[in-house]
């Protein structure tokens, strides 16, 4: 099967590299994917997908087979923007290739492993190698703006109801089984504001929110620490402040903090460790988490706290010895375990659901959010063979599990 397999990654490449290209020539930052949906929609149906949906959050879901065993690969089809344009060697919507690379905005992150998902679904119908399951291949949107979102309602509204997920966020190929979570917290302090001559007659919130830096700035060592994912950690991110003008004492401010979840941590111990800050507590500062509501490009509506939580599946978990037992034989190289250090759709999926997932991509994460992003074409195509073959390897673990 794996000669088949790779015979028609060869023979579709050429397709497969156009389609990621014409990905890229698509902006489609969080809430403006609609362009890229049809795009995608277009594709699905020239390769003859047994079924195409796009939902009520205008994720876009095709179907291979009708196997009892529901399995999805995800790939969020959202970018972040392209930043300062004077740092880009290539236009970041050209969709650039030479005999290596296809370069441009979300090669790595992560059309590129969309691309291969839609490939891979062709080459399981062409071989008729669903095996017992239904295969969903799935492209998420509002992923870059708020991850674990666009699983939240897929799974919460049983748009479709899988037993098992691959995630193919860029991995270089290796298999990654989990990550940190974050979750981005608010602190607010208030004063009172005078005129600016006179500063002794008010009392100025910046200076409050000045000691509450120096303790979180402190506390960041402190933080638990997992021997696989890593330590937790802190850092602001942003700092507001309101005043009734420049010539006046402050008497509001505020700071973002991106705080990352390693395991046994979660938002209720993130939150009071900050709350039990001495100067926190002194200054009576407000803490709170943010929240999410920005409407899809569908006008598709959730409101939701940012709050990613952590995902780990064990090294002994079976699913994880199906996806580098099938990784090693199609590259014939032993595949790696390994971990993200960003966040992904694992957070709903796994982390707030528990349903097991898996990743596995084509790309760097170095080159996520960065300038001259770009993508190697043998890992896109790597990362197809692997797919295809998932489906039987999936029902032959099944099989042994009965």
């Amino acid at each position: 099967m794996k000669d088949q397999i790779l015979a028609k990654v060869e023979e579709y490449k050429l397709d497969l590299f156009k389609f990621l290209r014409d990905m890229i020539r698509i902006p489609s930052t969080s809430t403006k994917e609609e362009k890229l949906v049809k795009r995608i929609k277009e594709e699905m149906e020239k390769l003859g997908y047994d079924e195409i949906r796009i939902d009520k959050m205008g994720n876009i879901l095709g179907r291979i087979g009708d196997g009892k065993h529901v399995i999805a690969f995800d790939g969020h089809i959202d970018t972040v923007d392209v930043g300062n344009r004077e740092l880009w060697t290539h236009d970041p919507f050209e969709g650039y290739e030479d005999d290596e690379v296809i370069y441009g905005r979300g090669g790595s992150d992560q059309e590129g492993g969309f691309a291969s998902m839609v490939y891979a679904g062709k080459i399981i119908k062409d071989l008729d190698i669903a095996g017992d399951t239904t295969v969903w291949i799935v492209g998420t949107v509002q992923e870059e703006d708020c991850d674990g979102l666009c699983w939240q309602y897929i799974i919460e509204d049983k748009v479709i109801e899988p037993e098992f997920v691959i995630l193919t966020e860029p991995t270089s190929l290796r298999v990654y089984r989990g990550h940190r979570g974050r979750m981005e917290i608010k602190v607010t302090v208030t004063g009172l504001s005078c005129h600016g001559s006179a500063p002794e007659r008010g009392d100025n919130a910046i200076y409050k929110m000045a000691s509450i830096l120096k303790e979180l700035k402190e506390l960041h060592p402190k933080l638990k620490d997992d021997p696989f994912l890593g330590k937790g950690s802190l850092t602001v991110s942003e700092i507001f402040s309101k005043s009734p003008s420049r010539c006046a004492v402050a008497d509001e401010c505020s700071i973002s903090i991106d705080r990352r979840l390693t395991f046994g941590e979660n938002k209720d111990s993130a939150i009071g460790e900050i709350r039990d800050l001495p100067s926190v507590r002194e200054h009576n500062a407000k803490v709170e988490m943010y929240t999410y509501d920005k409407p899809s490009y569908t006008g598709f509506q959730k409101k939701v706290d940012c709050y990613f939580p952590t995902w780990l599946i064990q090294e002994d978990n079976p699913l994880c010895g199906m996806l580098v037992e099938t990784a090693t034989e199609i590259t014939g190289e032993e595949a790696l375990l390994d971990k993200w250090t960003f966040s992904t759709n694992g957070v709903s999926i796994m982390g707030m659901h528990n349903i097991p997932c898996i990743g596995y991509g084509p790309g760097r994460e170095n080159q996520a959010h960065a300038p001259n992003e770009i993508t190697f074409k043998s890992e896109l195509m790597t990362a197809v063979a692997v797919y295809a073959a998932i489906p039987l390897k999936y029902t032959e673990l099944k099989k042994k599990q009965v």
